[in-house]
């Protein structure tokens, strides 16, 4: 876990311990003060306990009977008597089931598990299911949270545009960030998430404006203990030296395959060099990851690229909204994949979320939570998003007459695109996605009988719409609690939230930007 938070240079990950300085003299260099709010020496339970405050005797007891090294090799512990959605249909669902974990894999799933010796963690009156995985988000904006709420994506000269993120987020706030603003905003992104059974993040931050930015945010996801993807990206001014990069830091913080942390390439299609990137990420048996926003003159370069023949199954693209009929027939014959953020698209000026496109051509999409300068980014918003939102275009078109239609997407629809879909495009699912004997456990325990859900009816309902990260009790990553009955582990939020406003108030005063606070 992480170094700062827990006073020491252990590395719980089963990652190599990274070469260089420690974590508390990396953040010395230029960041003493923020250094100083966040290293705690505290042991970790008071940290744990302290996570929304000063510790208290209700917290501590709340933690005793948390099973303990979970995630070391060999450690054997039941989540017992949940309601059990495996997302596997070999495994099928249980009314009231188990979970068996050793080490970080689920080793069985079933009814009334027989197993000896292992610690038992009780599940009654929760959902047991596999963590969300969010396929796009640029963590490293984490301390501009709800600053562009009313903003579009560019100013299109079209009424409301002034306000945009191109123009204020992209050109002047990112441009100043510092090494020590972008590793504190990847940890505390990466821990909101946790918190909200968000397990796996393919984090687009786009601030690798020196090798140091790139180090910090990869230092900032290590630290969080979650599982990531880091797409390699391009940051702004003279110290940018991607590509030329990426083989440092592929043999400093990716040369084993078997850890939380991964690696893909960034090559975005609005970079004249774009095909270069790709090439490299290719070379490298990468998976390459780019916006695509038909609105920004992108409508058919999908179809400009299949007839290169540059698409394939390791592309994905972002939002993919206002392409070509004839784009969505290339992505859908060549295998590329979708990550849809509907809400920010929908809120952005982005066009429709092409929910239905993808659908309708067979596309299997995957959920994305995109900014948090805009919108949150929990995935109970993603998944009712979309299904209310495909819902609503096919009953409009269904009270207009038409007979001939498309299937409404179920709950468990989007639990799959939030799951399943997730960890193929995070070229994952190997790995995760599923509560699948074999696989690593990332796993969720959802309070369903807590007062916004119960009686708990139909198990998929009410995941999609009654839900949201108040029912998030326990969150597991590769077979280690991350948070228990309702709180996260290891982690002191007042000297995190300090640290992070100090680094907002940096940024702002350093763009000449102002804060509107009404």
């Amino acid at each position: 876990m992480c170094q700062m938070l827990c006073g020491n240079d252990s590395n719980h990950d089963g990652e190599p311990t990274q070469e260089g300085s420690s974590r508390r003299e990396f953040l010395a260099k230029g960041a003493s003060a923020l250094g100083a709010a966040m290293v705690s020496s505290a042991p970790i339970p008071a940290l744990a306990a302290s996570a929304q405050g000063d510790l208290s005797p209700e917290s501590d007891a709340r933690n005793q009977d948390m099973p303990r090294d979970t995630g070391a090799s060999h450690r054997r512990y039941l989540l017992k008597g949940g309601a059990v959605l495996s997302m596997d249909p070999q495994v099928g669902n249980f009314a009231r089931g188990d979970v068996l974990i050793e080490g970080k894999r689920i080793v069985a799933v079933g009814a009334n598990l027989h197993a000896p010796g292992a610690a038992i963690i009780d599940a009654a009156g929760m959902i047991v299911m596999p963590g969300f995985v969010d396929t796009h988000h640029h963590q490293y904006q984490t301390a501009l949270r709800s600053f562009l709420s009313d903003g579009l994506l560019f100013n299109d000269g079209l009424p409301h545009g002034e306000k945009n993120y191109l123009d204020y987020i992209h050109t002047r706030l990112t441009p100043v960030f510092r090494p020590e603003d972008a590793y504190l905003a990847e940890l505390v992104s990466s821990l909101s998430q946790l918190d909200a059974g968000v397990t796996t993040v393919v984090d687009t931050s786009q601030v690798g404006h020196t090798p140091a930015h790139t180090d910090a945010v990869i230092r900032g996801l290590q630290d969080a203990g979650r599982r990531a993807v880091f797409v390699y990206s391009p940051g702004a001014g003279p110290g940018n030296i991607f590509p030329n990069d990426l083989q440092r830091i592929r043999s400093r913080y990716f040369s084993s395959t078997d850890q939380l942390l991964t690696l893909a390439m960034g090559g975005e299609v609005f970079d004249p060099a774009f095909r270069t990137y790709w090439a490299i990420g290719r070379q490298n048996g990468l998976p390459i990851v780019t916006h695509l926003v038909g609105s920004l003159g992108q409508e058919t370069l999908v179809e400009q690229l299949a007839s290169e023949g540059l698409l394939g199954p390791d592309l994905v693209f972002i939002h993919a909204s206002r392409i070509s009929e004839g784009s969505w027939q290339a992505i859908a014959q060549s295998g590329v994949n979708v990550s849809i953020a509907a809400p920010i698209e929908m809120t952005m000026r982005h066009g429709m979320p092409p929910i239905q496109s993808a659908l309708d051509h067979g596309v299997q999409p995957a959920l994305s939570t995109d900014v948090e300068c805009t919108m949150t980014a929990d995935f109970f918003t993603q998944m009712r998003t979309v299904f209310t939102l495909q819902r609503a275009l096919i009953n409009e078109r269904a009270v207009n007459g038409e007979t001939n239609l498309p299937e409404l997407l179920t709950c468990r629809d989007v639990i799959r695109f939030a799951t399943l879909e997730g960890a193929r495009v995070a070229r994952l699912a190997h790995k995760i996605g599923s509560l699948t004997p074999g696989k690593e456990a990332d796993i969720l325990l959802l309070r369903s009988d807590a007062l916004n859900v119960a009686p708990l009816n139909n198990v998929p309902g009410a995941v999609v719409t009654l839900m949201d990260r108040s029912n998030v009790d326990t969150v597991i990553v590769a077979g280690r609690i991350r948070k228990w009955r309702g709180a996260l582990v290891d982690m002191n939020w007042t000297r995190l939230r300090a640290a992070l406003e100090a680094s907002r108030d940096y940024l702002l005063r350093a763009a000449g930007v102002e804060r509107m606070l009404f």
